[in-house]
This record gives structure tokens, C-alpha cells and sequence, in this order.
């Protein structure tokens, strides 16, 4: 049995609900955001949003999306 506390046990019911919306100046994705109320509330994760239009945050289960959806390639 761990004795640790989940390092996301205060902010992961609420992050689990956020939705957040970024655009390619966004680039590259990283959480947390310098914005976010609790930007050190875990270590710094890149998430790669730019081949699926939207990622999860393995840390703190906020769900980015990226306006205008995934990268095209076609160019």
C-alpha cells in the first residue's frame, strides 16, 4: 500500500471537465499551460495535438483541442 498522495487528487475531478481550446501559436502543446491557475501542479508534458486535433493530459486529464482541428499534410 503507497503512502504517496496522488499528485492529482486536488485538481483532477475539476481538470478531468476542462475543455481547452488552442490554436497553432499555441505550438507545441505543452501542460500545464504558464496560464493555468496551478501551472506547477505536475511536471511538464508535450502533448502532440497536431496529428489528432485533440489530447488528453496523462497527468491531469485536461482535454486540449486544437481550433480547426488536426494538421493536414496536403500542402
Amino acid at each position: 500500500m503507497s503512502t504517496r498522495p496522488d499528485p492529482t487528487a486536488e485538481t483532477g475531478s475539476i481538470n478531468r471537465e476542462r475543455l481547452i481550446e488552442v490554436t497553432a501559436e499555441d505550438l507545441p502543446l505543452h501542460c500545464p499551460m504558464p496560464s493555468m491557475l496551478l501551472w506547477n501542479a505536475h511536471p511538464r508534458v508535450f502533448l502532440p495535438i497536431a496529428a489528432s486535433g485533440e489530447e488528453l493530459c496523462p497527468y491531469c486529464g485536461t482535454r486540449y483541442r486544437l481550433k480547426g482541428g488536426p494538421a493536414s499534410h496536403g500542402h
